[in-house]
């Protein structure tokens, strides 16, 4: 790859393992609500893009805001108990900062979540920017997030690149018209994110350095 002065990062399925604190926070607001609970498999294809889509996959038109106000509720203290940070993922950030290179993270994750969790983490100090979707009209594939990033950093788009595990992320990168590097084993099958055309695909997040040269 040419010379990379910013790498920006997707964070749940991509750094974080959030899932379970998901899975907890939709099956309490399903139960408070009257509805059958889902499954970890189903909460886990429905993350991506914001928690209002989705507990609306889950409940019916009617009961999206209230679904979402009890979600909220219920999730600021899941993700203290439940979130994890992927194995090897701080040892790429650490090396990554060692070499200059600028950090930031673009989720669809509403701000006042991101920062629970990278800060319960201990994640925040390795990152210049955080920026999350504040509506539907930013969320990925929209490249908001991402030229914002671009723009503040002041760096070039080809001295950028976008790592994420969806395939929304590979959308989002390729609408920038910046490289994408995707991980496997996130919250997409392993065929759709192929299907979307990454530049690079990886196992998991250790293998990130070895993608970079």
């Amino acid at each position: 790859m040419q010379v990379i002065k910013l790498i920006i990062f997707d964070l749940d399925g991509t750094l974080v393992d959030a899932y379970r604190a998901i899975y907890k926070s939709l099956n309490f607001t399903l139960r408070k609500l009257g509805y059958r609970q889902a499954s970890f498999a189903a909460s886990r294809r429905a993350v991506g893009w914001g928690d209002k889509a989705l507990v609306a996959k889950f409940v019916k038109d009617k009961d999206v805001d209230k679904a979402r106000s009890s979600y909220r509720a219920h999730h600021k203290k899941a993700l203290l108990r439940y979130a994890r940070v992927l194995p090897g993922a701080k040892k790429v950030l650490n090396i990554l900062k060692e070499r200059k290179i600028k950090l930031a993270i673009a989720s669809n994750r509403p701000q006042k979540f991101t920062n629970i969790l990278v800060k319960h983490l201990k994640l925040k100090k390795y990152f210049d920017i955080i920026a999350c979707a504040k509506d539907k009209h930013e969320f990925k594939p929209n490249p908001y997030l991402l030229l914002k990033i671009i723009k503040k950093m002041k760096v070039k788009k080809t001295e950028a690149i976008y790592v994420g595990d969806m395939a929304v992320d590979v959308y989002a990168g390729k609408n920038a018209g910046i490289k994408m590097v995707a991980v496997l084993g996130g919250s997409s099958p392993i065929k759709e994110i192929k299907m979307a055309g990454p530049h690079k695909h990886i196992a998991k997040i250790s293998d990130l350095l070895e993608a970079l040269r």
